[in-house]
């Protein structure tokens, strides 16, 4: 029976991969980052149900990394195909890690000598890490992978390491792969908040994004859990969320809803009135939309727990000294709010990865105006293309919630394994 190849290993290309190799299917489960997990290893909390994140996604993690019909590719890359459905060829490139996978054992002595700290992306540009790193606590596989951009080549890494696991040079590698089928699971990158310059991003340190935030709120994260300004790490005593900051932005030419801000917004709301108690808290929004199954209670929750909704968004952000100034309408009263919060958190939606361009060009299937790839269908094909074999799940659509892109997840895996016995018949 040949083979599936999944580009992207968040939540859905998990999915997929486990439903596959659970009947008897070899799956190849392609990764460009050294850790499989994708954006839902940044959240703190999930919901409407506030489970720890990783608690859900961390058990799927190995079960993904431990499960013998599943071989995972992690700094990896699809660079080429060819051939047609249940035949085709997939070379899969391996991004130099500088790191001796077999011998690392992850122990992160290497971590703690090394003198260069730089930008990190996974805490979403509030942390710093190593030019030798793991992404996080929990990643998988548990071993580093060397910076070669950053990396001084100080040598101290390398005495170190009683394993001799790091690598002075190397090399990408490929791999030639016959599959049946190829599901793309690239997932989504956000909104660039910067681009919105009245909400003076960069430029205000107590105006954050909502990634950021999830990062902050998480125990792992670089604050340990705990809500700090960025300009005097101070807690902040009240607390400003902005909806639909990159999207129903007809301006930006990004006309849809992201699905999940919503819903993202109330969570964190929810956690910062359990935590802070006497945390003023408030969501500037066009429309709440709690379309889930237990989404419309959530929202209650959050009145209930002090949570104030203003309909309404504001024209600029303001900086006044100690605190900030927004001034907006609530277009249901028709009531001017001056509000002076001490952060702000703005709530940016979901955009088409930017490997999606490539990915689409590569595969020879179209995009949507808004950059995501094109399904055969938005009705009843949403996970087949116009090319044979070549399914889409999650995210790279269009924007989903984590729920969603399990279903979606499922839904390619049995369209993959119906060409995988299609093709083992014949």
């Amino acid at each position: 029976m040949p083979d599936v190849v999944i580009i992207g290993a968040g939540v859905t290309g998990i999915q997929a991969a486990l439903d596959l190799a659970n009947h008897g299917i070899e799956v190849h489960l392609v990764e460009k980052e050294p850790s499989i997990g994708g954006h839902m290893a940044m959240l703190d909390k999930t919901f409407p149900t506030n489970d720890c994140s990783m608690c859900i996604l961390s058990p799927k993690m190995m079960d993904v990394y431990r499960h013998p019909r599943i071989h995972t590719h992690t700094c990896a890359r699809v660079s080429a195909i060819s051939g047609e459905a249940g035949h085709f060829s997939v070379t899969i490139t391996k991004i130099p890690r500088y790191i001796d996978e077999e011998r690392c054992n992850g122990c992160g002595d290497c971590i703690e000598v090394c003198p260069v700290e730089v930008y990190n992306r996974f805490d979403a540009g509030i942390g710093v890490r190593k030019a030798i790193y793991k992404p996080h606590q929990q990643a998988v596989p548990d071993i580093v992978v060397k910076d070669a951009e950053h990396c001084i080549e100080c040598g101290l890494c390398y005495d170190v390491c009683g394993r001799e696991a790091i690598k002075k040079e190397d090399t990408g590698q490929e791999y030639v792969v016959e599959a049946a089928s190829v599901i793309i699971a690239c997932g989504y990158d956000v909104f660039d908040a910067a681009n919105k310059e009245q909400f003076h991003y960069l430029r205000f340190p107590d105006v954050i994004t909502s990634l950021e935030f999830e990062r902050m709120m998480n125990a792992s994260g670089p604050t340990g859990g705990m809500i700090r300004r960025l300009s005097d790490g101070k807690t902040p005593r009240s607390i400003v969320f902005v909806q639909c900051v990159g999207s129903r932005d007809i301006q930006l030419e990004r006309p849809y809803c992201s699905g999940v801000c919503c819903m993202y917004a109330i969570k964190n709301a929810i956690l910062i009135r359990e935590k802070y108690p006497e945390t003023e808290v408030t969501i500037l929004y066009m429309d709440i939309r709690a379309y889930g199954k237990g989404y419309e209670e959530y929202y209650q929750r959050a009145v209930d727990a002090g949570v104030h909704f203003v309909r309404g968004l504001p024209a600029e952000i303001l900086d006044r000294g100690n605190t900030l100034s927004l001034r907006v309408e609530n277009t249901e009263s028709g009531e001017m709010c001056d509000l002076k919060p001490e952060l702000v958190v703005l709530s940016v939606g979901l955009q088409a990865s930017i490997d999606s361009e490539d990915i689409a060009t590569l595969f020879g299937i179209p995009r949507e105006d808004t950059g995501f790839l094109k399904p055969l269908d938005d009705k009843i094909e949403t996970v087949a293309t116009i090319r044979p074999g070549i399914y889409l799940a999650g995210t790279a659509t269009h924007p989903r919630d984590i729920p969603d892109c399990v279903a979606h997840a499922g839904a390619a895996a049995m369209r993959a394994f119906l060409d995988a016995n299609k093709d083992g018949s014949s």
